[in-house]
Order: structure tokens, then sequence, then C-alpha cells
């Protein structure tokens, strides 16, 4: 799906052509990554999934999601309508650090990222937040409100993270498919902020 960003599809005469768009959806082992995908995709999503076998024990970390029994071990993949017009290809990338190795290949094109966390183990979005900060990538945080964690707000997150000034925080339910949307929605909207201040102060 590389080059998809922006892409027209379907324009006919009269009309104005469809844009597709391409997301990341990173964070860490357990976040939510896969739910987010599945519960806001109009297509039946592409799933890589495996089970937990008793060998990667020694190189997955479960604590705080002791019952996850799988694993994304390629990418998810999803396709939601924003608006007439506006489609985003949402890609969801692996967690765990052994499968690191294909977030180039996935971020490649893509307009921006959510990055999920999970405040049991907001550790392991350093790693997400790392990567799209040193490749110029628009990105927001979008906690994954666990009904069994603690409540934290936007602005302890964002300070417990290191955010730079600017990068949203937003919570969110990534069961529930307007909620997602509205992670993306925001994104939209931050990644087109983000590029038009680039444009208008490219050394910036």
């Amino acid at each position: 799906m590389n080059g998809a960003q922006g892409a027209p599809t379907g324009a006919g005469p009269g009309s104005d052509p469809d844009v597709t768009l391409k997301v990341l959806v990173a964070g860490g082992f357990g976040a939510g990554k896969t739910t987010l995908v599945g519960s806001v995709s109009e297509i039946h999503p592409l799933r890589t999934e495996e089970r937990l076998s008793e060998v990667g024990e020694t190189v997955d970390d479960t604590g705080g999601v002791d019952l996850k029994g799988s694993t994304t071990v390629a990418m998810d993949f999803g396709r939601i309508t924003i608006r007439q017009g506006l489609s985003l290809y949402l890609f969801g990338t692996p967690g765990q650090d052994r499968f690191w190795f294909l977030w180039d290949d996935l971020s490649e094109g893509a307009l921006g990222a959510v990055v999920l966390a999970d405040t049991r183990r907001l550790q392991d979005c350093f790693p997400a937040v790392d990567y799209f900060e040193r490749r110029s990538i628009p990105f927001l945080v979008a906690v994954n409100c666990f009904a069994e964690s603690h409540s934290y707000g936007a602005d302890e997150v964002s300070r417990a993270l290191d955010l730079d000034r600017g990068t949203p925080v937003v919570l969110c339910d990534v069961r529930d498919r307007d909620s997602g949307k509205e992670v993306l929605v925001r994104l939209v909207e931050h990644a087109g902020r983000w590029r038009s201040d680039r444009v208008l102060d490219p050394v910036g």
C-alpha cells in the first residue's frame, strides 16, 4: 500500500477525486491496536495474529496483560471512510520489539500515526514515540481507557511521555467505533496542521 497517501481513486467528470490516506496504529504489546483497527474498519480487517507460545515467554513481556493469548506478527489492515471522498487505510504495527524491523516498510508514505497508550504499561509507548519523532512523522497519543487501569488526564500522560509541545493526547475506548473514529479524525486534523506549519516554516 505504499504511496496510498493522497491517491485519487474513482474520479469521474464533474466529481471530486476520492482521497485515500495511510495511517499507522502503533503502541506497545496489548495496547489495543488490533481492537482499534477491527472496531472502526468498514471492511473485514486483515489480521496476522498467532497464539502466544511457551517459547515466546522468554522474549515477550506480558506483565499487565496476562490474559492476552495472541499477538500480531506482521500487521493489521483495515479501511474507514471519514467523510465522503476521504478514506483511511489503517496499518496496525506489531508491538513486540522483535518485529520492529517491519515498521520502516509500514511507515513509508504514511500521513501520520496513532500511538496507543495503556497506562498500566505506559513505558511501552516510548519506542513508538521516539520512532515517529525521529522520522518527523506526525502522531498523536490515544490513551486506551481500560476499566481496571488508573485514570490519568491528557496533560499527565503528555508530561509522563515528555511529548513535544503540540502533540495531541486523547482519551478513548478502542472497542467503541465512534470513539476510535474520533481519534482518527483528530489525527487527520493534526497531521494537516503539522504539514501546513512545515510548509510555512520549513526550518522549524
